[in-house]
């Protein structure tokens, strides 16, 4: 039936409102309960209640069309609609609660696959973190049935009354609002709508620049400040990039939470060490593009730019000089896409999860199965066997992993032990503020210990004396409580080499985007180097004076997704709010004249960002790079775009499958292009490919596919099983046999792969082997009839 709008018949949706407004404020209480502030508290209340009444305004035509259309259908759906949305608030809050952080607008600058990645490291999947999933929605449902009960008690003037009051409120304090007071849900879509703003805004200054590629200039322009502090050896030194996850300035030297990482503590009187240094983005995707190469953020960081704007990096152009470039990881190095980057500036090797094989532990899987893969003393072990036979010079580049949730590691009993050690030397207040984190605490030590561990390992090593190390953290470890938003950027910058004729600590600010500019400027000017005529650098390079000051404007990516910090001059600009730093790299709120200044630079970077990325004007020079694997036309991209809407990879590679069994091979090698592209370890994807290429007869290209498969992922059985097939089909058998025994030797122990090793040796005429080998598969299967009557025509 029909109704026409009323007051009184529309009670029930006002209820629901209400009933939702309640839910929002019983989770800010729970939110701020265990460090409550009451003045906080009333913040947070009365944002809660402002989004409260803006979604009840907002849903309430749809409500009047449902209700129009059937009476009941309205209410229903505005329920459920709710319920949703206070999960979703639920969520938010449990994410805010984890990382000490509002989710913003970096939702839209991370894949699916990769968020799944990141949840489930730091969450272990039980009944209980699914439980109040399970009863908010009740509680909401409860609260909208007691209203029903109760409500008609309620004058609807109190109503008024309190949407007017707590209106006028909200706008009184909006100004003084904090990101932490603000309702998750209103923060999230706020942010969204300004980082699209500022996107818009950005894309102005894409159509015209004085010059056509503005970052250019003479490279003399960047001076040489490195060298007074270094003895030059003949012999091109080597480079290690040690990118620790996770190490910010407040847990080294002075730091607020000092005292667990006492040998990087002792490096600061024996390096040159920057005191107050950032790093340009707020998360582990902007390392790379900004220490490697200096280079813009693009919309979502440098690295998801697809395909990659031309540009130099210190890996292509040590590379241009003769270095060997190495990059080392205990992760999937094609996560953040690091791997395209590194590919595309040519480097030589990269040895990442894939790469490690027997003999090294992985750090133990939680209760949702996941691993992010080696800890750090693996990953230094494995680097150190991997040096072992590589020529110089070198340029290794190391990113841990173990500082990251979710803090497990090797021995951990035995650091939390330390860290108890440690919180005795601490005051009351000290022990009382640091206790809740002794797990990270410890994995400071840990991830401390194996630093120590690599540099004395490396010190016995001929070349240590001709080799530069340079460590720094990617940017400050997240779940720790942060003192304001510029201590999310504050990282300690070391270089430590046993060829510095003298240490210094230094007070002026320098960020990740200036260390490439003075290392390339420092080999250039001292070394048998290729001259550059022109740079490219966002960065000035490093400031080497001891006092406090800055000469830099410095742009900050806190997510990807959303430029929203700058630091220009000794002035923080955030979120539209201005800061003063002072010398100990703390913020006060500054009502200085410079905001506007400030603010239109803050912009005049932006539109550089956007002319630089979008229009590839970077460079058109440079020292070397490699292009996409695979470009496609305009009707392949047609093709891919109708085949994969809404697909992630992984059912993309199903679709492929699906596709190449019914024969349509071209569109499944289409497919697996398209997501090669962007996962190039993709084994499975890359076995697939090499597989419709041996099908349709083409087994030179099968075999390039295979044996970069292998090459790629050296303990992945199927690619194995895969390319002993081709040589079967194509009568190479001697490479069957070559491969097949390659294998073994990396413990494929698949009985498959052994019973075609034994058919392979039987093709070359090596009787005695391939007796030998099925042999050995008969002693664990000597029920397999296939195995047994391959035995016996061996004996014919």
């Amino acid at each position: 039936m029909k109704e026409k709008f009323s007051y009184q018949n529309s009670l029930e949706y006002i209820y629901s409102t209400v009933s939702l407004i309640i839910i929002f404020c019983l989770l800010s209480l729970i939110e701020v309960f265990k460090n409550f502030e009451l003045q906080a508290f009333a913040y947070k209340l009365l944002n809660d209640f402002f989004t409260g009444l803006l979604i009840g305004l907002f849903f309430f035509p749809l409500y009047l069309l449902l209700k129009y259309i059937k009476s009941s259908l309205g209410i229903i759906v505005i329920r459920v609609l709710f319920s949703i949305i206070a999960l979703i608030q639920l969520g938010l809050i449990g994410y805010s609660l984890t990382t000490n952080i509002n989710l913003g607008a970096d939702l839209l600058g991370y894949s699916l696959s990769d968020m799944y990645t990141t949840v489930t490291a730091s969450l272990s999947i039980s009944f209980l973190l699914f439980l109040p999933f399970i009863v908010l929605p009740g509680v909401y449902l409860a609260l909208n049935w007691l209203f029903h009960l109760f409500g008609h008690k309620i004058n609807p003037k109190i109503l008024l009354l309190a949407v007017f009051v707590f209106g006028s409120l909200n706008l009184l304090i909006a100004s003084s609002n904090k990101p932490a007071s603000q309702n998750k849900l209103n923060f999230l879509l706020s942010d969204i709508i300004r980082v699209k703003n500022d996107r818009a805004l950005a894309s102005e200054g894409t159509l015209s620049f004085k010059k056509e590629f503005p970052l250019e200039k003479a490279a003399e322009n960047t001076k040489d400040v490195l060298e007074p502090f270094f003895n030059i050896n003949k012999e091109n030194p080597n480079l290690v990039f040690i990118i620790v996850e996770g190490l910010g300035s407040d847990f080294t030297d002075d730091g607020e939470y000092k005292g667990f990482t006492p040998y990087l503590d002792s490096l600061c009187s024996k390096s040159l060490y920057w005191e107050n240094f950032v790093s340009n983005a707020g998360r582990t995707f902007g390392a790379l593009p900004s220490l490697i190469g200096s280079l813009p953020f693009g919309e979502n960081g440098f690295m998801e730019l697809n395909p990659l704007p031309k540009h130099n990096s210190l890996i292509s152009i040590l590379k241009s000089n003769g270095y060997t470039t190495n990059y080392y990881c205990g992760d999937e190095s094609t996560f953040d896409r690091k791997s395209n980057f590194l590919e595309y500036n040519g480097i030589d090797k990269i040895i990442d999860i894939n790469k490690f094989g027997p003999g090294y532990v992985k750090t133990k899987e939680n209760s949702g199965g996941f691993s992010w893969g080696y800890p750090d003393a693996e990953i230094y072990r494995k680097t150190l066997s991997e040096l072992k036979d590589k020529k110089q010079p070198r340029l290794d580049i190391i990113m841990t992993l173990t500082n990251h949730e979710p803090f497990d590691f090797p021995s951990k009993k035995v650091y939390l032990e330390k860290v108890e050690r440690i919180l005795k030397t601490k005051s009351y207040f000290e022990k009382n503020k640091l206790k809740e984190y002794k797990d990270i605490f410890a994995c400071l030590l840990y991830t401390d210990q194996s630093i120590q561990n690599f540099m004395e390992a490396y010190s016995k090593r001929p070349d240590y004396a001709n080799t530069i190390f340079i460590i720094t953290g990617d940017h400050r470890l997240i779940p720790v409580p942060q003192k304001d938003n510029l201590s999310r950027f504050h990282v300690p910058f070391y270089i430590y080499s046993p060829m510095l004729k003298k240490t210094a600590k230094f007070k002026s600010i320098s960020s990740h985007s200036d260390v490439t500019p003075s290392l390339v400027s420092f080999l250039m000017n001292n070394y048998k180097f290729n001259k550059l005529e022109k740079t490219t650098w966002i960065g000035q390079g490093l400031d080497t004076v001891r006092e406090f000051r800055n000469t830099h404007s410095i742009p900050l990516m806190r997510y990807k997704g959303s430029i929203n910090d700058y630091i220009y001059k000794d002035y923080f600009y955030s979120d539209g709010n201005l800061f003063k730093i002072d010398e100990n790299f703390n913020i006060s709120e500054t009502g200085s004249d410079m905001t506007e200044t400030i603010s239109s630079s803050f912009n005049d970077f932006k539109k550089l960002n956007a002319y630089l990325t979008t229009k590839n004007k970077i460079t058109n020079a440079a020292s070397s790079f490699k292009k996409p694997t695979y470009e496609f036309t305009v009707a392949q991209l047609s093709t891919i775009k109708k085949l994969t809407k809404g697909l992630d990879r992984d059912q993309i590679f199903f679709l492929a499958k699906d596709l190449a069994f019914k024969k349509e091979r071209e569109k499944a090698r289409l497919l697996c292009n398209y997501v090669l592209n962007d996962l190039p370890n993709y084994g499975d994807v890359r076995t697939l490919k090499g597989r419709t290429l041996a099908w349709d007869g083409d087994y030179k290209n099968a075999e390039i596919e295979l044996l970069e498969v292998i090459n790629r992922t050296p303990f992945y059985t199927d690619s194995y099983l895969a390319i002993m097939d081709v040589y079967w089909w194509s009568g190479q058998n001697k490479k069957a046999v070559t491969i097949g025994k390659k294998a073994l030797g990396n413990q494929i122990n698949d009985p498959e792969l052994a019973y075609k090793l034994a058919q392979a040796y039987r093709r070359t005429n090596n009787i005695k082997d391939s007796n030998k080998t099925i042999d050995s598969l008969l002693k664990i299967h000597p029920e397999n009839r296939e195995y047994a009557t391959f035995k016996k025509s061996l004996k014919k």
